[in-house]
């Protein structure tokens, strides 16, 4: 005996044992053999020749073979249609039977089923609402693959139903990840390793956050002069906390800030500068999200300075939204009169182009 094996006198002096074994699902194969011109062909689109009835795992089953086609499909009745049906239940009032069927075709030539499955599925039916599951062939291709022939067709199926016992549901609560990265957001002890000096206010976050969201956080934290920025504060320059702190905040939840204590004023004003953030940290959903705001927000004293914002920042939704705000307002006068107007001839070339 080699040193590696154990010793029969160091093996345990009490033996158990156990087994667990999958139980099986109900199964059964039923052949169905088609013969004679008159049920191959002028039956009529949507009708059946159907075979006799047969039991698998507690419900009754029959093939049903529609030789002019079942009617769904285009040009259906240059097609054959073959489903299962499930006629039946147990006496269970539910007769829903989860089920994996295959079909196979007989070679008429050689009398071998076709080497696998002319269709395989899985489908749930039911008595109580559609109880019919299968496929369609072109004769053309029935009679190339010898499947018809001299009139001729043979159709096996195999089902196996999947009793309701064996079936595990699971209702998946829904996911809440925002949820959860705005909490680990407001717990800002908890991993973070990047502050913000915003005017002079410390704000918290976590590097690879960031970086995952916006590629200027990315290349700012994690590019070549990242290293110079591992243990200071990174100071932002011409931007105020709270507009940060929103920018922060969407990049973890993926949303914009209630702002429902804001008047009308500061609510477009904040969210003009949430716009601007924005564009700067290359956040394209939020800056979009953003210009759908301020479109809904024109008016003839807002419009032409919008528009310069729009223009600044390369917001092509807003830009057009507010071009035909002033296109179709019939208050030209009234647009060029106000101080955003002035404000717009300053920052653009053309501004004759808007009359």
């Amino acid at each position: 005996m080699s040193s590696s094996e154990p010793s029969s006198t160091s093996r345990p002096t009490t033996r158990t044992a156990s087994a667990c074994a999958a139980a099986e699902a109900a199964r059964a194969t039923h052949a169905f053999k088609v013969i004679g011109k008159t049920l191959h062909s002028g039956f009529g689109v949507g009708n059946s020749v159907d075979s006799a009835a047969f039991d698998a795992g507690g419900h009754r089953w029959c093939i049903q073979y529609y030789p002019d086609g079942g009617g769904d499909e285009e040009g259906s009745d240059d097609h054959v249609t073959i489903y299962l049906t499930l006629l039946s239940g147990d006496d269970d009032d539910d007769a829903d039977a989860t089920v994996k069927y295959d079909f196979c075709l007989v070679d008429q030539a050689t009398g071998l089923l076709s080497p696998s499955p002319v269709y395989s599925h899985q489908a749930v039916f039911n008595t109580h609402i559609a109880s019919t599951r299968g496929f369609t062939m072109t004769k053309t291709d029935l009679h190339a693959m010898g499947y018809l022939k001299d009139d001729c067709l043979d159709i096996e199926c195999d089902v196996t139903v999947i009793k309701r016992d064996d079936v595990l549901d699971v209702d998946a609560p829904p996911h809440d990840l925002p949820g959860d990265l705005g909490k680990l957001l407001e717990d800002y002890k908890l991993g973070v390793d990047v502050t913000f000096s915003v005017k002079e206010e410390d704000i918290h976050a976590h590097r690879i956050v960031l970086a995952m969201r916006s590629k200027v956080f990315k290349a700012e934290l994690y590019g070549p002069l990242s290293s110079d920025k591992r243990n200071q504060s990174i100071v932002v320059e011409d931007m105020e906390p709270l507009v940060f702190k929103a920018l922060i905040r969407f990049i973890y939840t993926d949303s914009l800030p209630a702002m429902d204590d804001l008047d009308a004023g500061e609510y477009e004003a904040m969210v003009k500068h949430l716009l601007v953030a924005a564009d700067r940290y290359g956040m394209e959903r939020m800056k979009l999200m953003c210009e759908s705001i301020l479109c809904g927000w024109l008016s003839v004293d807002r419009v032409a300075s919008t528009l310069v914002l729009a223009d600044q920042h390369h917001c092509s939704q807003l830009q057009d939204a507010c071009v035909r705000f002033i296109n179709v307002s019939n208050r030209m006068d009234d647009v060029a009169a106000s101080e955003g107007y002035q404000h717009l001839k300053r920052a653009c070339q053309t501004p004759q182009a808007l009359g």
